[in-house]
């Protein structure tokens, strides 16, 4: 298999000859005068192979086949040969998302963050971004968005892609059977997609079951417990999250604590304020999660883990991780991120303050300590993402943990998120880790639509 990037022109004659540079052709091994296919996304056509004496790598399209293929654009792109007279251009890489806003912002509040998916590899691929009710299987094609010379979005309709990444943003609607059946389709197909669905805190708990070297560093848990099994794990752990099965932002959450001679301790977030009620029973704090219309059946209960403090304030991580262009997991962006004061999270919008890792850790260990401990972080959380990935269903390019050291330097993970999402790369200092996720993304789309060596193993 071959591959280099070429420039697409196209010609004003009728037929179906494609023409090609010589060095183009030489490189391809392709011969003039061929029969061969040349396909783009889901599209394919017989053709004649032409080679013209020309120092470039150019191929001519004759406007017809443009039509016929659904070329998304002339300009560069990537070019494939399978040594045998088929020919590909691409990879044309499909956004499943929700289309919701105007013209100018179609994608309502996700729209700049895929311009800048568009925007990494705009020389070596197609884009286009598409919501389910966009894609017509009887004709291969879907009706999406993409950017034209202009800049601006512009609808077009482009062949099935090669690949898709799902960034649908609604949780309830990814559990319908109809959206299951939507995404199998692209499977049956044999298009990869990645990044499935959104997990529920369960989800994880129970693909790192069994998994011992990954499971031990996940904190002792159980879904839909009963009060008395949130009593036995007080009694044994002292200190519990409460967490909604769905959640996300950390909404919902509270923090259970049990102090011999004091009583029981409730801290949550209500109404924008953090709050801390103490009482003297047990069953005075059941009462309050039932003030509150807590239903325990949507809930995980997870043992407490007593993190490192900053200016005695919590501090945890978020470990963005991607899979890039040899199938490899990697920490792509980290950011550490230290608790508001009385806060059950570490979350921004809770009062949270964001710093790199290195001015976190540095902060806690000093510099010495600080570069080993991120060092163990990574491995554990590549190991973790590996672990996952071995029990999930479906191919996953992109992960995000929330990990924790505690006060004896162990590690844990709280949660991983399927769709993470990048709050981080807010800071100034994360920005550069925010554009390396998008280049390890289409480096991994690259890698799925093969348009790049496989090193499989």
């Amino acid at each position: 298999m071959s591959f280099t990037t070429c420039s697409i022109t196209i010609n004003r004659q009728p037929g179906r000859t494609v023409i090609l540079s010589r060095p183009l052709a030489k490189f391809l091994q392709i011969s003039s005068g061929r029969s061969g296919t040349l396909k783009i996304g889901g599209k394919s056509a017989g053709v004649t192979l032409r080679t013209v004496n020309r120092q470039d790598n150019t191929i001519t399209l004759p406007v017809n086949l443009v039509a016929d293929l659904r070329l998304p654009r002339t300009g560069k792109c990537l070019i494939k040969s399978n040594g045998s007279g088929e020919l590909q251009l691409g990879p044309v890489i499909g956004i499943l998302t929700s289309t919701d806003g105007g013209s100018g912002a179609p994608f309502g509040s996700r729209t700049g963050f895929i311009r800048e998916i568009f925007a990494t590899g705009r020389d070596k691929a197609f884009h286009v971004a598409f919501s389910p009710n966009q894609v017509n299987w009887d004709a291969g094609e879907v009706s999406g968005y993409t950017i034209g010379a202009d800049g601006k979005w512009i609808r077009k309709t482009f062949p099935l892609p090669d690949v898709v990444y799902n960034r649908l943003p609604s949780r309830r609607a990814e559990k319908l059977a109809s959206m299951e059946n939507f995404k199998e389709r692209f499977v049956r197909r044999r298009i990869p997609l990645f990044n499935w669905s959104f997990f529920d805190k369960w989800d994880v708990y129970r693909l790192l079951d069994g998994e011992s070297d990954a499971e031990r560093h996940v904190p002792e848990s159980a879904i839909n417990p009963s009060p008395e099994e949130i009593r036995r794990l007080m009694e044994k752990h002292k200190f519990l999250y409460l967490k909604p099965t769905g959640g996300s932002l950390g909404i919902g959450i509270y923090r259970l604590t049990y102090t011999q001679g004091r009583g029981y301790f409730a801290r949550f977030r209500r109404n924008g304020s953090n709050m801390l009620i103490r009482f003297g029973s047990f069953d005075g704090l059941m009462k309050l999660l039932r003030r509150h219309n807590i239903n325990l059946q949507h809930y995980v209960v997870q043992q407490g883990i007593r993190l490192i403090e900053l200016d005695g304030c919590p501090l945890d991580f978020r470990f963005h991780m991607t899979k890039n262009g040899v199938n490899q997991w990697v920490p792509a962006g980290i950011g550490a991120k230290r608790a508001g004061r009385g806060s059950v999270t570490t979350h921004i919008r809770n009062g949270g303050e964001l710093l790199t890792p290195e001015q976190a850790l540095t902060r806690v260990y000093g510099a010495s300590k600080a570069d080993s401990m991120l060092d163990t972080a990574k491995e554990t959380a590549i190991k973790l993402a590996e672990a996952i990935e071995r029990r999930y269903n479906h191919p996953l390019g992109e992960l995000g943990f929330d990990l924790g050291i505690d006060q004896n330097d162990r590690i844990w993970m709280f949660e991983a998120n399927a769709k993470p999402g990048r709050s981080i790369f807010k800071h100034p200092a994360l920005k550069a880790s925010g554009k390396a996720t998008l280049t390890h993304l289409f480096n991994h789309c690259l890698y799925l639509s093969r348009f790049r060596a496989r090193r499989e193993g």
